[in-house]
């Protein structure tokens, strides 16, 4: 449904990319920045993020939502909660490499985080934007006190405009634009999230699946959720940017 362009099929040939992680020194369009890539996840350990699970406040016994194991970064899916980096990050392309390892159900990464809000909504999810894996709905937006826009936002977003929002009891869940990106249950899956002052745009195996602006946020950590399911993450990496790749279908132009 999306039509390439030959600006988007050079800028994938320059940049011999899986899907928008480009590799080239620079990618003139996107403005990404290859040499300053920077994996959030070593395969080894779960430095550079710490973990919110309410349930494990006063309980040191509890078994962990997050470990690693054989190279992979795995969301156990309970006890619930958030895996967070320490860092901050705004202006940049994350990629994500991910799958149900077991029975498909819920996850989500969240961007802008807010670690100072960190149990803002339902005493368990932290003020962000978060971009859904849910089998199913992979790409939806969930805004968790924080906003955002999208088109046709009428059609895409339950409830009159005046109770769009991130708080209980505000319409926050706005549905992807496609059905069908994902693989199948066991496959995996990338997910590309482009983040650039005030937008953020989604693609899932290279299918266009959100486009929001206006974000009430611009920067933040970045968040995986323990929400129910089981999920491996073997790539998580993330590019600084300073431009959005063209509004299209990645893989129109491969």
């Amino acid at each position: 449904m999306f039509r390439s362009t030959t600006r988007l099929a050079a800028l994938l040939l320059a940049c011999a990319a899986t899907l928008a992680a480009c590799k080239a020194t620079t990618c003139e369009t996107c403005g990404g920045d290859a040499a300053k890539a920077i994996s959030l996840f070593d395969g080894k350990s779960l430095d550079g993020w710490f973990v919110d699970v309410p349930e494990a406040d006063g309980n040191p016994e509890i078994e962990p939502s997050f470990i690693v194991r054989d190279g992979k970064l795995v969301s156990k899916g309970t006890p619930r909660g958030h895996l967070i980096t320490h860092k901050s990050y705004k202006d940049y392309r994350l990629v994500v490499e991910y799958r149900f390892a077991a029975k498909p159900g819920n996850c989500g990464i969240l961007v802008h985080t807010d670690s100072e809000r960190l149990r803002a909504l339902y005493n368990m999810f932290p003020a962000s934007l978060e971009v859904q894996m849910q089998n199913g709905s992979a790409g939806d937006f969930w805004c968790i006190h924080e906003n955002i826009s999208v088109p046709n936002m009428a059609e895409r977003r339950k409830g009159p405009p005046e109770n769009y929002g991130g708080k209980q009891g505000q319409s926050r869940h706005i549905r992807n634009l496609t059905d069908g990106s994902e693989n199948k249950p066991g496959e995996w899956n990338t997910m590309v999230i482009e983040a650039l002052g005030d937008k953020i745009r989604v693609w899932v195996n290279g299918d266009l699946v959100n486009d929001g602006f206006g974000c009430t946020a611009s920067e933040g950590q970045i968040s995986l959720q323990a929400e129910g399911s089981e999920v491996e993450v073997r790539k998580m990496e993330l590019t600084p940017i300073t431009g959005l790749a063209p509004a299209k279908n990645l893989e129109d132009a491969r």
